[in-house]
């Protein structure tokens, strides 16, 4: 987004700000874009990013650009938006203006945070060194270096021990990414790298997935919890429930009393809301969201908006929507629709109402599970469910055919292209206990090899 030269950021008070292109930003930029709305969509990254195959991305099955797409293309249709490259630290209600980091400040005359969230470690922010979270493609990078690096340097090891730690992977947290993870992280040493090396056997790398609940996806009913666990347990994945993290380092894990050497952990026990919240100087919630009224307003002031992840509001139950990606673009529709009229004619904004589509999670090769408020179901017909909806929801139609066609590439090969180890950033080497130099997996895909 940023093309190397600095304009001045025009001071236009009648502008709505959108911080933050994910699910629920781009959708009410898009929305007011077609109303012919002044905006000024900020981001701190040139593209949208598809999160919910974030996972596919750090366990080599899909390349980076597969599932993110530059902000500016996707709304270069759009005469009355303005994307702006930078990140967004402080909100002046009173002046309303944001504050950037390389110090510009930008006037609105309505503001929308759509920020999202970063992963939480429950006070414990020293495990993210050694057990990354998941959010950012950056993240997968390192996820996906790391979990490469971990075979290689298995298979230069001579001694049998350290070659099983370092085969050893720990998966925290039995939520929809925690399974996921470990189902992608099973088929790829069990079937993709099955054949690659000469001095180890991937099929018998240790792959751990621990809960602390007492059964994974603990949002979907129990059956297709079992369904889960009974399909992961098939996949070779140790299932653990019931289990209290009491320490993680560079080399091993403590679950309850047991300490597990590992090569590898990772981090999808706990999600966090956007250090953006706090600086508001709003009434937030115990796990940092603020609290939205149901119009998705900030109580006391109707010129400032908070959606998607970092928006606290409960439903007709009492209980707070979920974190999901079709809660922020719900939301950021509604307020998309409705804002232009409350700005030219100072009418509130209706009362949002989410309309659940269902909750889905995939569990491997031809294994998924889908709830809905009626129905339920898991299996064949589940995965294809989930791969049309996601497929579907991609943003561009170049990326809908990216990822179907190495979809098909890996259904029928079970070969994965986008192994591609990248340079281990020195604040996070020691994590690795990697002096040597990093070293790069073939490719081969049916579309070339990973731009990211």
């Amino acid at each position: 987004m940023n093309e190397g030269v600095a304009h001045p950021v025009r001071e236009d008070a009648e502008a709505v700000v959108i911080v933050g292109a994910g699910f629920g930003g781009l959708e009410t930029a898009k929305y007011l874009g077609e109303a012919g709305v002044p905006v000024i969509l900020i981001d701190r990254n040139n593209h949208h990013l598809f999160q919910p195959l974030l996972y596919q991305v750090a366990t080599a099955a899909l390349s980076a650009p597969d599932i993110a797409e530059p902000i500016r293309k996707v709304l270069r249709r759009y005469p009355s938006l303005r994307v702006v490259y930078g990140e967004v630290i402080g909100v002046d209600k009173d002046a309303r203006r944001v504050e950037l980091t390389d110090g510009r400040s930008i006037s609105y005359s309505h503001l929308v945070i759509a920020a999202g969230s970063v992963p939480f470690y429950f006070g414990n922010d020293s495990w993210a060194q050694f057990a990354p979270g998941l959010k950012t493609i950056e993240d997968a990078r390192l996820i996906r270096s790391r979990l490469l690096l971990a075979f290689e340097r298995a298979e230069q090891e001579e001694d049998p021990q350290e070659r099983r730690r370092l085969m050893t992977f720990v998966i925290i947290g039995g939520g929809p990414t925690g399974v996921e993870l470990a189902g992608s992280i099973a088929e790829l040493s069990r079937h993709t790298l099955v054949r690659d090396f000469r001095n180890i056997s991937p099929q018998e790398a240790r792959i751990i997935l621990a809960e602390g609940g007492p059964r994974l996806l603990g949002g979907f009913r129990e059956s297709l919890s079992e369904y889960a666990r009974l399909r992961l347990l098939r996949l070779g994945v140790e299932v653990r429930t019931n289990a209290s993290v009491k320490h993680i380092s560079d080399d091993h894990v403590v679950l309850n009393d047991e300490v597990l050497p590992t090569g590898l952990s990772l981090w999808a026990a706990g999600v966090g809301s956007s250090p953006l919240g706090k600086a508001l100087g709003v009434p937030l919630d115990r796990h940092g969201r603020v609290i939205v009224r149901p119009d998705l307003s900030v109580g006391g002031y109707n010129d400032l908006y908070v959606i998607g992840d970092l928006a606290h509001l409960v439903d007709e139950e009492g209980k707070p929507l979920p974190g999901l990606a079709q809660v922020a673009k719900q939301q950021g529709a509604h307020l998309g629709k409705h804002l232009p009229a409350s700005i030219k004619n100072g009418t509130r904004v209706p009362d949002f109402k989410y309309n659940s589509r269902g909750n889905t999670a995939i569990v491997g090769r031809h294994a998924a599970v889908f709830e809905g408020e009626r129905v339920h179901f898991s299996g064949w017909v589940a995965w294809m469910l989930w791969a049309l909806v996601h497929v579907y929801l991609l943003v561009g139609f170049q990326n809908r055919m990216s990822v179907s066609l190495s979809w098909l590439w890996r259904y029928l090969t079970y070969d994965r292209g986008a192994r591609m180890i990248y340079p281990i950033p020195a604040d996070l080497r020691n994590a690795t206990q990697s002096e040597t130099p990093v070293v790069m997996a073939r490719e081969r895909s049916s579309h070339g090899q990973d731009g990211s």
